[in-house]
């Protein structure tokens, strides 16, 4: 398994794609991170399960 995994998200404010690496070392995570082109903040929750990570992303005052 890789301990960094890629995976495209969708800011939830500007709908941009944007590529997000995932440590896969951690089960489970939420964090909050800039987007990369209307730099407002996405809340990311990031679970791994059978080795493939998933995020899903929110607006911040959600």
């Amino acid at each position: 398994m890789d301990l960094l995994q890629s995976v495209v998200v969708h800011c939830p404010y500007c709908g941009e794609s944007l590529d997000i690496d995932v440590d896969c070392s951690i089960p489970e995570q939420s964090y909050i991170e800039d987007c990369q082109v209307c730099c407002r903040p996405i809340v990311l929750h990031a679970s791994i399960e059978d080795g493939q990570a998933s995020v899903t992303t929110r607006h911040e005052d959600e």
